[in-house]
């Protein structure tokens, strides 16, 4: 069984290559008339979450000129 699987992966690929040869220059290239629009609708939004100890917020009430 295993013979007949190889075979016949061998012959598939030959005949991938062989396809691939035939349409080798049959591909163009060109540019389109239109110039091409890319649309990003990208949303950035954050969060600043902070946390002070006693102390420290404490200090900054007494001191609101230090920032």
């Amino acid at each position: 069984m295993s013979g007949r699987i190889t075979t016949l992966g061998w012959m598939m690929g030959m005949a991938g290559i062989g396809l691939a040869t035939t349409l080798g220059g049959c591909i163009n290239v060109s540019a389109p008339d239109k110039p091409i629009e890319i649309n990003l609708n990208i949303s950035v939004t954050q969060e600043v979450v902070y946390r002070l100890d006693g102390e420290a917020k404490s200090l900054i009430q007494q001191n609101p000129g230090i920032f």
